[in-house]
């Protein structure tokens, strides 16, 4: 059955549709499927085919479809009575695993037909591959949860902008960091920075910008706490082929170091890193007992004896209550040179 055959089409716009389906199919990037109920008949378009990654001679059926879906994306998907008996399909985007291992990423959309009496007898759906677009856009999201890992930690931050009045934008770290609205920075971009160096860095930064070459300067800006911390920015430049200056790359970094307590992912992964050393140090320095952190922490004796043996399994998982009941005492866990860790009292 040829593509056009396979949707139903209606007036004048017909012929362009059935056009605009050749075309897609041709390049590989959409694939289409019919199902009519009574008598029970499959159809699929031959792109469909190569999308699932299945021979043209394989009895096509929705339940096929259904059994090629991930099996952590399979629920989410409707059953063959949803479509039947109760004339769902919503649009979806859904992992498949092919015969041979591959995996693909299919976004759907389709429609049930209903007889004049409001019986489901058909349904129809368009199928594109957009793997390569959600692969895409998961690796650009993992990149900003990196980002914002590091900027939580160390407050050290990337951003590219154009540096010109008209184009001006304060990056999500920096309005984070001083409480400046974007409008703000519109505004003023030197709301952000202590009034005593203002004319500095203002003089500076125009003079690194019309230079047209890498430069760095130093900050002092105004936190949204209340105080102020100590900054190194780098400016790049970034140039087209022909060397014309199109944007600018800045990275930011906090001089005194970090001074943001880790948060989310960061922090799971620094508690990795915390020993059974590193809890009884901590006592050491809060002059506690076991039976002290045990209080504090709502845990039994046995369970901080384990983690102070750096044990495994229940007692493993109890840290973040123990380190969390520490903390609360004014114990600051920091990460220092290489992979050490170093414990503070406040």
């Amino acid at each position: 059955m040829t593509p056009e055959a396979m949707m139903p089409f209606a007036g004048d716009m017909a012929p362009f549709t059935r056009d605009f389906t050749r075309i897609m199919e041709a390049q590989g990037l959409t694939g289409a499927w019919i199902w009519t109920f009574r008598p029970d008949h499959h159809a699929w378009s031959p792109n469909l085919f190569r999308m699932c990654g299945l021979p043209a001679g394989v009895a096509p059926s929705y339940d096929l479809l259904l059994n090629l879906a991930h099996p952590d994306d399979r629920p989410g998907l409707e059953t063959h009575a949803d479509i039947v008996q109760g004339g769902q399909l919503r649009q979806q985007t859904f992992r498949i695993i092919r015969p041979d291992g591959t995996m693909r990423i299919l976004s759907s959309r389709g429609e049930v037909y209903f007889t004049p009496e409001g019986r489901p007898q058909s349904a129809a759906a368009m199928l594109v591959d957009v793997t390569q677009q959600e692969q895409t856009a998961r690796a650009q999201a993992e990149e900003r949860r990196r980002r914002r890992a590091l900027f939580d930690y160390a407050q050290t931050w990337i951003n590219t902008a154009a540096h010109t009045a008209s184009a001006r934008s304060g990056s999500d770290e920096i309005l984070s960091l001083t409480g400046c609205t974007q409008a703000e920075f519109q505004d003023d971009c030197l709301s952000v920075v202590v009034a005593e160096e203002r004319s500095r860095v203002l003089d500076t930064v125009r003079d690194g910008l019309r230079g047209q070459e890498p430069f760095a300067i130093a900050k002092r800006l105004v936190l949204a706490d209340g105080g102020s911390g100590d900054f190194r920015f780098v400016y790049v430049p970034i140039k087209s082929d022909r060397g014309e200056v199109q944007g600018w790359a800045t990275l930011a970094s906090r001089l005194e170091g970090p001074a943001l307590r880790p948060e989310g992912d960061l922090k799971r992964g620094l508690e990795e890193g915390i020993k059974g050393n590193h809890i009884r140090g901590a006592r050491a320095l809060l002059d506690w007992s076991m039976s002290d952190l045990a209080r504090a922490s709502k845990l039994s004796l046995s369970t901080i004896r384990r983690l102070e043996e750096d044990g495994l399994g229940e007692a493993a998982r109890s840290l973040p209550r123990a380190l969390a009941a520490l903390r609360a005492g004014g114990i600051v866990f920091l990460l220092v040179e290489g992979s050490g860790i170093a414990i503070a009292k406040r």
